[in-house]
């Protein structure tokens, strides 16, 4: 059974900075494509950032560009979020995502989500 587990989430003031990682486990589970998604309160989830198996394929929303960098470290099926000059408004839940086919496909329905963690960010 493939499991998402979302680490790294909490508070901080605007302008600093947190680290979110996502490890996938399950038997031989090798995702082509693993990325990050948010929702914040009364919101619809929103696509973040992806990124594939080979080095350097790497997508953002236009939101957060410039800010947010993703990474992944394939020997341990783990992506990473390094999110820098947060603004109160990427207050949200993230959720990691995981998906066997693309990074299109993942942006548009994922096959695999974690719990999500909490990101609040304070003005």
């Amino acid at each position: 059974q493939v499991q998402l587990v979302e680490s790294g989430g909490g508070l901080v003031q605007a302008g600093g900075s947190l680290r979110l990682s996502c490890a996938a486990s399950g038997r031989t589970f090798s995702p082509y494509a693993m990325g990050w998604f948010r929702q914040a309160p009364g919101k619809e989830r929103e696509f973040v950032a992806a990124i594939g198996r080979r080095a350097g394929a790497a997508y953002y929303a236009d939101s957060v560009k410039g800010r947010f960098t993703i990474s992944r470290d394939n020997a341990k099926n783990t992506v990473y979020l390094q999110m820098s000059s947060l603004k109160p408004e990427d207050t949200a839940v993230y959720y990691c995502a995981a998906d066997l086919t693309s990074i299109t496909k993942l942006a548009n329905g994922p096959d695999y989500w974690g719990q999500g963690t909490q990101v609040t960010v304070s003005s």
